[in-house]
């Protein structure tokens, strides 16, 4: 009887052991699983980093800078204005008579089509 009680305490002591084992491997896992994900996150904000900054790049190389371009509009709007003010200024007297003149100097004529009455 003693030695089936030393097989089952044997028996016993391998399964803690392989239980042991099993819960020290399932910990590795986890680490490692964990690690894995730390990296691949790791790896993908490099990555997303990467591509901003080419991004960034063709972006600037393609369109100019944004502050650069807002200029450009600023001057060409300025410009705008000014030449439509000179304009203004420069065709407003030659406008005005013509307006008057039209309006107040009044030629009175017989239509053609009128006929007189017989």
């Amino acid at each position: 009887m003693t030695s089936q009680s030393q097989g089952i305490q044997q028996l016993l002591q391998a399964e803690k052991r392989a239980k042991d084992k099993l819960e020290e491997a399932k910990k590795r896992k986890g680490k490692r699983l964990k690690q894995a994900k730390e990296e691949a996150i790791a790896e993908i904000d490099h990555y997303r980093l990467q591509r901003e900054k080419e991004f960034r790049n063709k972006q600037t190389r393609e369109m100019g800078s944004q502050g650069n371009l807002s200029a450009k509009i600023e001057e060409q709007t300025t410009e705008t204005v000014r030449n439509l003010t000179s304009s203004y200024h420069k065709n407003m007297e030659s406008m005005m008579k013509k307006l008057l003149s039209t309006i107040c100097d009044i030629k009175p004529e017989v239509h053609p089509n009128f006929r007189h009455a017989v």
